[in-house]
């Protein structure tokens, strides 16, 4: 639900004029990483939040000096402000710690406006790119590109979730010399891990911890919403890129990404994961920090009901894997949110009833509370739901060749009043599982073994 804050927005500007990125802090312990960002708020408010990345025998820290190392910090601390900022959303971002050139500049300003669309549209808050904020850079200190020799290793983000446990299996199955690296473990994400064969001591491990004193500010009225956090792991799966002389960076992110949650607007809740991101993540990492550094999708010429269809070959995972956000910090699928009902829409012609209900802990077409959530997911209302769901077609595509091919679900809470209209369901279901989006940066090794898995009967 949308919310008229022009006036806080206004008020908290006039306020707090300025946010500066005022330092950072790096060293090691014993192995381990500790980085703390220091970010100043109009000389009233200060922020410190911390990273830490404990020791791994694969880190190859003799051929990395600590100069390339703060070159890639720097960059986490730019899209860490991000979450600080949006408390007042004051109109001039000052850097003090590298110097950033015209170009630079502009590339971090189209991030920020575009990963906090969600922010400005649930707040009710109208902007615009050229005005929204200023970022002054005061220092003369110029970052370089690193030329550590990267190895053909690949680094894969695990989130729990069935896309990042997709590519992992793709990719562990074809020999590739993986490294799993996970964000502030939960039991999904390490068991994913662990039942791939990968134990916490084989993953990076990134403790990543917000300063209090922006919760406290949020629970004050400050303002609060969505930040772009596919973005945020961009720079740190880099940075553990240079750690380890790994090439490649495989995210998870599907065609589906690219669907705009708010039609006809450019307002996306996954843009982070969009592929317009990732071409513009690529062309900065290339020109700035590694020539070489090979940051793709896997899954980017998928859909979610491809995803879906390989994922349910995986069975070792039914158990384990969670996509809820609602219920991440207890591991549980919450069953009344979009997250849940699209899994489920998702999975569903690709497993049994049993199965889903084994998953999920009930029966998800008996919820009546998720009637207003499929609506929305369908495109019946005025916004998709703000959260990483698929497009509309794959939604309708699976609501139909459910009913379809199980009557019975007409009958159900969810599903009652649905009619049957497509006479074509299955052959609609199946040209959604044969297609291949050409518009990925996938190499020719990479895209082999997607197209393999994608076309096993």
């Amino acid at each position: 639900m949308t919310k008229n804050n022009t006036s806080t927005f206004n008020k908290l500007r006039a306020r707090f004029p300025f946010l500066t990125f005022q330092s950072y802090t790096f060293r090691k312990e014993n192995g381990n990483i500790f980085i703390k960002f220091l970010f100043n708020l109009s000389d009233i408010y200060q922020f410190e939040p911390q990273i830490e990345i404990p020791e791994r025998r694969f880190f190859d820290q003799k051929h990395t000096s600590n100069e390339e190392l703060e070159t890639f910090i720097f960059q986490i601390g730019m899209i860490e402000l991000i979450s600080y900022w949006k408390c007042a959303c004051p109109s001039n971002v000052i850097i003090k710690p590298f110097h950033l050139n015209e170009e630079q500049i502009l590339w971090w300003k189209n991030l920020y406006f575009n990963g906090l669309g969600e922010f400005f549209y649930l707040n009710g808050i109208e902007t615009e790119r050229n005005s929204f904020m200023n970022i002054v850079s005061e220092s003369d200190r110029v970052f370089t590109k690193s030329e550590l020799k990267l190895k053909e290793k690949v680094l894969v983000p695990i989130g729990g979730g069935k896309d990042s446990i997709v590519s992992l299996e793709l990719l562990k199955s074809n020999n590739m010399n993986l490294i799993p690296l996970i964000v502030n473990p939960r039991e999904a994400t390490t068991k994913s891990a662990e039942l791939a064969g990968y134990t916490p001591e084989d993953c990076i491990i990134i403790l990543r911890s917000i300063d209090p004193v922006l919760i406290r500010l949020n629970d004050e009225g400050f303002l609060n919403g969505h930040t772009p956090f596919s973005a945020l792991l961009a720079f740190i799966t880099a940075f553990a890129a240079i750690l380890t002389g790994s090439k490649h960076i495989a995210l998870s992110n599907e065609s589906s990404a690219n669907e705009a949650t708010v039609a006809n607007t450019n307002i996306n809740h996954q843009y982070s994961k969009s592929l317009e991101f990732e071409s513009d993540f690529r062309q900065y990492s290339q020109s700035y920090l590694h020539g070489e550094l090979n940051y793709f999708s896997l899954l980017r010429p998928l859909n979610e009901l491809q995803i879906g269809s390989i994922f349910s070959r995986n069975n070792l995972y039914f158990k384990t894997f969670k996509s809820c956000n609602v219920g991440s910090k207890s591991d549980i699928w919450c069953c009344n949110c979009p997250k849940c009902l699209f899994t489920f829409l998702m999975l569903s012609p690709f497993l049994s009833t049993q199965i889903m209900n084994q998953i999920f802990g009930r029966s998800i077409p008996d919820n009546e509370k998720l009637i207003p959530v499929l609506k929305e997911l369908r495109g019946l209302s005025d916004t998709k739901p703000f959260e990483c769901v698929g497009t509309v077609e794959e939604v309708e595509a699976s609501i139909q060749y459910l009913l379809s091919n199980h009557p019975d679900l007409t009958h159900s809470k969810l599903f009652n009043g649905i009619s049957v209209y497509s006479k074509n369901a299955d052959s609609n279901m199946k040209i959604l599982l044969t297609n291949f989006d050409e518009n990925h940066f996938l190499l020719p090794n990479f895209e082999k073994i997607v197209k393999l898995a994608l076309y096993v009967e």
